[in-house]
């Protein structure tokens, strides 16, 4: 198993950081964890959520990184393609996979909110066909030849993208997952899957079984394996209290800002299915009593010192998570304690999960 990064460049007012200075902050703990040894830094789009998520144009910030770095790998989770034409996300895949020299790892999906829908006026309800469209559409220009393509949402003739990717045949492709049946799809578009931090693990679990069962059954015995990330809140440091103290504030600031956001979406989808009525109870619950020792029961936080944290991973690592995307600036952590975190990580747990 190894360990990522995952940024939502949250900027809350009672952590005392202005927008600036959190992607600044960013940058530098983004050239520390090359140095550390983290795999690649993942960092997400999100429109119109003050606080919780500044993060509006990541393929910008992951053009800055690029510059910065020379290993890391950089990852773009998730592009909304709804919100976006594919053959604008092609040519700027493409862009940053030049930048960065082949370090590009792509992330795909739906928006998180109604909000975001509303204001770029897509129909919700047209969500799952603009993914599939647009997947298609990308898959074609990822060959270098001139996309040809009719369908609902999108037609398109004869049109080049450029630049070309320098990965080949394209950078890795990671799909968010959240309904059981994303995780079957997935497998069988044969694409990784990305696990967001809004599930707690015994769901996660079970949808982890059924994607790999998904994959033998789709892709049987290829060469490209079935890839599975999952987000976690992780703080670590050498005073464990510390820790957890942090990840008392800001980590349980940002899943409570999370359910806010994530709310009004489960409303619209689906309303009589058994799945999301059982994710509405969960949220109802967890508003209710969200602090760290909750968060922790449902798998969705690790705060303490190095033995604790190594112990506790192990979960993951035994149930086929092959990427745990480590979320150690959620709700403003200060980057003081990101790194200190990051260093320890470096330390005391990456060599382990690394043997």
């Amino acid at each position: 198993m190894q360990l990522d990064l995952f940024y939502e460049l949250a900027v809350p007012d009672f952590a005392m950081r202005n927008e600036a200075q959190v992607f600044h902050d960013t940058l530098e703990e983004l050239v520390l964890a090359e140095t550390c040894g983290f795999r690649a830094a993942w960092i997400v789009e999100h429109h119109f959520m003050r606080g919780y998520s500044h993060s509006s144009a990541p393929d910008l910030v992951l053009a800055a990184a690029a510059q910065r770095t020379r290993t890391l790998r950089l990852g773009h989770a998730i592009v909304p393609l709804p919100l976006h034409h594919p053959l604008q996300v092609a040519e700027r895949l493409a862009t940053l996979d030049v930048l960065s020299n082949g370090r590009l790892e792509f992330g795909f999906g739906g928006a998180l909110s109604p909000h975001e829908y509303a204001a770029f006026g897509i129909d919700m309800n047209d969500s799952r066909g603009m993914v599939e469209e647009s997947l298609a559409i990308l898959r074609q220009g990822f060959t270098g030849m001139p996309v040809h393509f009719a369908g609902r949402h999108f037609k398109v003739e004869n049109a080049e993208i450029l630049p070309k990717c320098v990965q080949q045949p394209h950078p890795p492709l990671w799909m968010a997952a959240a309904s059981p049946d994303s995780f079957e799809l997935a497998a069988q578009l044969g694409v990784g899957v990305l696990v967001g931090p809004f599930k707690p693990w015994f769901m996660v679990q079970s949808d982890i079984e059924r994607y790999h069962a998904a994959w033998k059954k789709y892709q049987g015995d290829t060469e490209e394996p079935a890839r599975v990330g999952m987000t976690l809140g992780l703080m670590c440091l050498e005073d464990g209290q510390r820790a957890r103290e942090l990840a008392s504030l800001h980590i349980t600031w940002f899943y409570r800002e999370l359910l806010k956001q994530t709310a009004p979406l489960l409303k619209q989808m689906h309303a009589d299915h058994e799945y999301y009525k059982k994710a509405g109870s969960l949220k109802s619950l967890l508003e209710k009593t969200l602090n760290l020792t909750a968060l922790e029961t449902l798998g969705m936080v690790v705060a303490g010192d190095p033995a604790h944290c190594r112990r506790q991973l192990e979960t993951w690592r035994g149930a086929g998570v092959d990427h745990l995307l480590c979320a150690i600036s959620a709700g403003g952590i200060p980057s003081e304690a990101a790194q200190a975190s990051m260093r320890i990580l470096a330390d005391q747990v990456i060599p382990h999960f690394a043997s």
